[in-house]
């Protein structure tokens, strides 16, 4: 991967693109002509003004002949791309199989302008035109969250103290900061409950990981393997949902991942996670949706230090979206990018805890968590 930042140097996506996914291939030990499959993830063509970007980017990395699909699931694009992926070498479709996500979200449209596109995510008839956005609909139901299990803005504002200061040791960070809890709850509000340093940035980035049938190929000493992988959905409009507080697309994607992975208990056999965070209080429903804690004390999980480096499960070491950035199609990507270095105990100095990793979780979702993709992680010792 790239570091997820503004760039300002004239590159552009698919020089990113190219960069990220040249890189993943070497570091698999593999040359071009043997990737047979590529998976391109970019969140939305109008991001990037570039219709149909999957040859595109095949192109650029010289895989002509490899088959290429383009995958477009909002925030979720990243993680959704990993689960096509999956499901190609799976079947044995593909051998080695290219997935490679970028966005040019800073540094080509205006803010007001990805915010337009962004508020289209949702229902653009009845909602997107209206003016409703990203945040205003997450800060909704984050409120309607801390009213069903007694949450609070306190507690939220730990998330983006942990994630901005876990940032400050990640090379590829876009925003690394040593800030309070006072510093959050005195920042700009933006939508009630969040305030400024409750979000996450928006970022360009890119990212790209090279999946296999490991019974096709020889396996090194050890390797990270993709144990379980889920997907779900929920209504599109937050008003239609009978838990508008709840997550249900992240449970049920994160139960059948856990399902398919072997996993019983979450709390205890998942050692590290990096979730999906926009906002601040974003990653404490996601992190109840997971179930890495009892239903509606992630709050109080966060207060207590769970979620710290060294605490019961350190969740978004990379700084996740508030403190990596936020480059949508990359994103997810990016996070099975930081399991695999986790998982393999060569993570940023300061940043990998002190107990060897075993399973690690990812999650991606796009809008109010409307489509989700939970992926477990794990290592396998030869």
């Amino acid at each position: 991967m790239i570091p997820f930042t503004r760039y300002r140097d004239g590159s552009t996506y698919r020089d990113w693109a190219r960069r990220v996914g040249l890189d993943a291939i070497r570091s698999a030990g593999l040359k071009p002509q043997d990737i047979d499959s590529v998976i391109v993830a970019s969140e939305s063509d109008m991001l990037s003004l570039q219709v149909s970007p999957a040859a595109l980017i095949v192109d650029e990395l010289g895989l002509q002949g490899a088959s290429a699909v383009h995958v477009d699931a909002g925030g979720a694009t990243g993680g959704v791309a990993i689960r096509e992926g999956f499901m190609q070498v799976c079947s044995q479709v593909s051998k080695h199989c290219l997935v490679v996500g970028y966005e040019q979200t800073a540094s080509r449209l205006s803010r007001k302008g990805v915010q337009q596109v962004y508020s289209l995510s949702f229902d653009a008839d009845i909602e997107g035109w209206t003016g409703v956005t990203t945040v205003s609909l997450c800060a909704l139901s984050f409120q309607m969250y801390c009213d069903q299990f007694n949450a609070n803005v306190e507690q939220a504002a730990l998330v983006s103290v942990k994630n901005h200061g876990n940032a400050i040791g990640n090379k590829f960070a876009h925003k690394p900061m040593d800030i309070t809890v006072s510093d959050v709850l005195q920042s700009t509000m933006i939508s009630t409950p969040f305030r400024l340093l409750d979000c996450s940035m928006v970022s360009d980035g890119a990212a790209a990981i090279v999946l296999s049938n490991p019974e096709l190929v020889d396996l090194k000493p050890f390797s990270v393997q993709i144990s379980g992988s889920g997907g779900a959905t929920d209504c599109v409009r937050l008003g239609d949902r009978t838990s508008p507080f709840w997550f249900e697309a992240k449970y049920q994607a994160a139960s059948r991942a856990y399902a398919m992975a072997g996993i019983e208990d979450p709390m205890s056999e998942i050692d590290a996670a990096e979730v999906y965070d926009p906002f601040s209080g974003t990653e404490l429903q996601s992190i109840d949706a997971l179930q890495l804690c009892p239903k509606g004390q992630a709050g109080p999980a966060m207060e207590n230090g769970d979620f710290q480096i060294n605490g019961r499960i350190p969740v978004n070491l990379s700084g996740g979206m508030i403190g990596q950035g936020g480059a949508p199609g990359a994103t997810g990507i990016a996070q099975a990018v930081t399991m695999h270095r986790l998982l393999s105990n060569r993570y940023e100095p300061g940043l990998q805890p002190s107990r060897p990793l075993r399973r690690g979780v990812i999650d991606a979702h796009s809008a109010i968590c409307t489509v989700s993709a939970v992926h477990v992680l794990e290592r396998i010792d030869g």
